[in-house]
């Protein structure tokens, strides 16, 4: 038996839900392991095994706790774990605690189409065809090289008076 290398995402959802189409294939880059309640999720993180023998990368929530639930977690987290911590609300929308510059953990509010661009572009699950074709609806700005001469011009006439 040959042992599994990638890195581990832990996840806990709601299975009154509608599950998500996880990648599960050989190819990809994330050894997802399902944690059937919070209880075994606060026991999983804090073993000696889960520091010692594991990588766990990331913790994703998916719409089965509170946001008090996912608070406490967070502050019950070891400091060692930099790790993303993922929570889906049941409306799509979440939360994602990121480690910071400093090693301090950034909260930020996601919305539900950032909450798919998080799953798919660290490749949980498998792309859909709508985030193919937002992904690619990027329009870069065109700055008129008038306008640019003409706010140029207008400092210039400021800063002479």
């Amino acid at each position: 038996m040959q042992r599994d290398e990638r890195r581990i995402t832990l996840i806990t959802y709601d299975k009154q839900q509608e599950a998500r189409n996880w990648d599960f294939s050989e190819q990809s880059k994330n050894r997802i392991v399902f944690i059937d309640s919070m209880a075994l999720l606060r026991s999983t993180i804090t073993s000696p095994l889960v520091k010692s023998d594991s990588d766990v990368e990331r913790i994703v929530l998916d719409r089965c706790c509170s946001e008090a639930d996912y608070l406490s977690l967070l502050s019950s987290m070891p400091h060692q774990f930099t790790g993303d911590i993922l929570m889906v609300r049941g409306d799509a929308t979440g939360f994602l605690s990121a480690t910071g510059r400093g090693g301090d953990r950034v909260l930020y509010a996601l919305s539900s189409d950032d909450v798919e661009f998080y799953l798919e572009t660290v490749l949980l699950v498998q792309r859909t065809e709508v985030m193919e074709r937002h992904l690619l609806m990027f329009r870069p700005r065109i700055v008129q090289e008038e306008t640019i001469g003409a706010a140029a011009s207008g400092d210039r006439a400021s800063t002479s008076k």
